[in-house]
């Protein structure tokens, strides 16, 4: 089943030198893009990280050192990316836990200026994970009946996620609605008010911390009573985006 577009849709897949989102740095960046009328453009380009890319990582996406020492950095790239990304939804796979909040960290150092909060977000492993739980190459052979025999190469991922979301369609036609609003609420874990998940938005819409000894109290209401511990997390080891976050819900409390 094609997917019933409004606006274009860009399903990508990070590779990394690890996974940790505020440390680690963007190696290579594949995507397909679709678009309403069907039409689809891919490419994937890697990225100098411009630190070394630990053996384990390379073991899991073949990726060395040598491979992207001339390559561009991610910042040398960025507004190329962002006119690529700029008013289109978003689809992967485990994606809202670690390819969005990285991607935006990564946009983030840089000084281009682009809001991926406004794109709806389909996390395909979320769908999968309520159906059918298991792991991506279990989930093409399950829906799609191939072999993914390219795992960890970021075209081949992007392209059996992008296939297994369709086939997912065809499977649950009375589950899930070709409209991609249902499938990135479908496939959202929580209301994400950053992308990391350590602020999500409560039933009345407001910005609550959901970690933390002040986690499920709002974030207005934390910076009133403890603006210390505010203080302490603009300074600690925190996304940038997080922080982002942070001071415009500072500036908002403080401009009444």
């Amino acid at each position: 089943m094609n997917l019933i577009l409004k606006k274009p849709i860009i399903f990508f897949d990070l590779e990394t030198t690890g996974v940790d989102i505020v440390k680690d740095r963007i190696v290579e960046l594949g995507y397909i893009k679709v678009f309403p009328n069907g039409e689809e453009e891919s490419k994937t380009m890697r990225f100098n990280p411009e630190r070394h890319i630990p053996e384990e990582a390379t073991a899991v996406h073949h990726i060395t050192d040598a491979d992207v020492a001339q390559c561009p950095t991610f910042k040398a790239r960025a507004k190329e990316l962002a006119k690529v990304f700029e008013g289109c939804d978003l689809g992967g796979y485990n994606s809202l836990k670690f390819d969005l909040p990285l991607l935006a960290e990564e946009f983030a150092r840089t000084d281009v200026d682009i809001d991926l909060k406004k794109a709806k977000m389909v996390d395909v492993q979320n769908i999968f994970y309520k159906m059918e739980p298991r792991t991506l190459v279990a989930a093409y052979k399950f829906y799609c009946g191939k072999n993914l025999d390219d795992a960890h190469a970021a075209d081949a991922d992007i392209r059996a996620t992008y296939d297994v979301l369709r086939s997912q369609l065809d499977k649950y036609p009375s589950d899930l609605q070709n409209d991609i609003n249902f499938l990135s609420d479908f496939s959202a874990h929580s209301k994400f008010a950053d992308f990391a998940g350590h602020i999500i938005y409560d039933e009345s819409g407001a910005e609550v911390f959901n970690f933390g000894k002040y986690k499920g109290i709002t974030v207005e209401a934390v910076y009133k009573k403890d603006p210390g511990y505010f203080g302490w997390l603009l300074q600690a080891d925190f996304p940038l985006y997080t922080k982002k976050l942070l001071t415009e819900i500072k500036l908002r409390a403080t401009s009444f």
